[in-house]
């Protein structure tokens, strides 16, 4: 029987040949031992290491939480303004106020220069008192109270601010500022920081008799450097 000239021969796969299994030596077994260990002993020397460092970087927080100075705290407990209730202006009136300033750190005392104030209506400062406090030392977790008064406290009929300050009467509320200044600086066991100017800006609600509003009495002050 005679093959189809179109018909290909059929090609069978060639055997691929068996691959010897290389031997290892004791050598080469060795060597992958000593690998393996020098591996695992750099992995727990890392894992040492960085642990280490989170704990110091915990401590470190810590500390810096701890040694952070915090600003003193400023609050207003009461305000009166005798004079309110003229309707024709109040020229040397007297405003008497109380407030407390409070070192709230635990290991920082507060270094005070000196202590201004002012009292303000909107942007018209009506009264001021230079070296409201002498210079003095404020321990850790202290409080020292702030009070005074402003006599000859002015604000002038003939100024726009004593229309405004009529209309805010007459709805019941007449809204004053009161500004302390001081330069101050933190010590911190032997340690003094640099002086800083603080500033206490403290609004004060105050009624048609001239007496601090309950919103106004025991609020706390924003307080910021310069």
């Amino acid at each position: 029987m005679h093959n189809s000239p179109d018909r290909l021969p059929i090609q069978y796969p060639t055997p691929e040949p068996q691959r010897m299994k290389r031997q290892h030596t004791p050598r080469y077994y060795a060597h992958r031992v000593r690998e393996s260990l020098a591996t695992r002993v750099s992995k727990l020397f890392c894992t040492i290491f960085l642990g280490l460092l989170l704990i110091l970087g915990m401590i470190a927080f810590i500390l810096w939480l701890s040694l952070r100075p915090h600003r003193p705290r400023f609050h207003i407990h009461s305000f009166t303004v005798p004079g309110l209730n003229q309707e024709t202006g109040f020229e040397n009136a007297e405003i008497k106020f109380n407030a407390t300033a409070r070192n709230a750190n635990h290991d920082i005392g507060i270094y005070y220069d000196s202590m201004d104030g002012s009292a303000y209506y909107k942007d018209q400062r009506i009264g001021s008192i230079s070296g409201l406090l002498p210079p003095f030392y404020q321990g850790p977790k202290n409080t020292t109270i702030v009070a005074g008064s402003f006599t000859g406290a002015t604000l002038t009929v003939n100024s726009q601010r004593w229309m405004e300050f009529i209309n805010d009467r007459s709805r019941g509320t007449v809204v004053f500022r009161l500004e302390f200044s001081a330069t101050i600086r933190f010590r911190i066991q032997s340690w003094d920081s640099k002086r800083h100017r603080m500033h206490a800006n403290c609004d004060v609600d105050v009624g048609q008799d001239g007496f601090i509003l309950p919103v106004s009495k025991d609020r706390r002050c924003p307080v910021y450097f310069t």
